[in-house]
């Protein structure tokens, strides 16, 4: 085996370590929350030598701007071909996209609510680079909802007076406010409240 092998095992090992690191920690995060989780807690579930966090990640904060990216990976990879279904009308794609998390979060006892939604929440006032991550993925949630909005009231499904991008903010800030009051109260009832204006009150023609 030549040494450019040896490097190459190496540093996909490596990178399997980081992504063990990330997808194990990103769950206590969801559990716990980010200042009450702590870096030993971490290295210890996932079986990592004690002072191997800082040879991947040079700061907690780093590592958090790495798992705010691992949640919006997963969500992504798992909800997001709900917007881009044409088989649906743009406002029964919506509104399986915001059904398929009242699901997980029924599956989760309504408890752990959106891990972004947990971050943003926690550490979403403070400045630095996982503020501005929290930033971009919100928004890219804005940017998914826009379009479909867009859709919906050139279809005739809505009013086309409906400012898209306004809309779409507003509607992400209520479901961002319907899990949080879901995770108070420990029930569906928000999420219901929220599917119910939103569909029946405000996306209407």
């Amino acid at each position: 085996m030549t040494q450019l092998d040896d490097w190459s095992i190496s540093s996909r090992m490596s990178e399997d370590t980081k992504q063990i690191i990330i997808a194990i920690g990103a769950d206590i995060i969801h559990r716990k929350g980010f200042n009450n989780t702590g870096i030993q807690e971490i290295l210890k579930a996932c079986g990592v030598p004690k002072g191997s966090f800082y040879y991947y990640f040079e700061s907690k904060e780093a590592f958090g701007v790495e798992v705010a990216r691992y949640f919006a990976a997963r969500l992504g990879e798992k909800s997001g071909h709900l917007l881009k279904d044409k088989s649906f009308a743009p406002l029964d794609r919506l509104k399986n996209f915001f059904r398929f998390f009242r699901n997980y979060f029924e599956e989760q006892g309504w408890s752990r609510g959106c891990p972004i939604g947990n971050l943003a929440q926690e550490m979403g006032d403070l400045s630095g680079p996982l503020q501005v991550e929290l930033s971009q993925i919100v928004n890219g949630l804005v940017r998914a909802v826009a379009p479909i909005i867009r859709e919906a009231a050139e279809s005739g499904q809505i009013s086309e007076s409906i400012d898209p991008e306004c809309t779409a903010g507003f509607i992400v800030a209520a479901w961002h406010g319907a899990v949080l009051q879901m995770k108070v109260h420990k029930c569906s009832t928000p999420l219901d409240n929220f599917e119910q204006i939103v569909f029946e009150n405000i996306l209407v023609k």
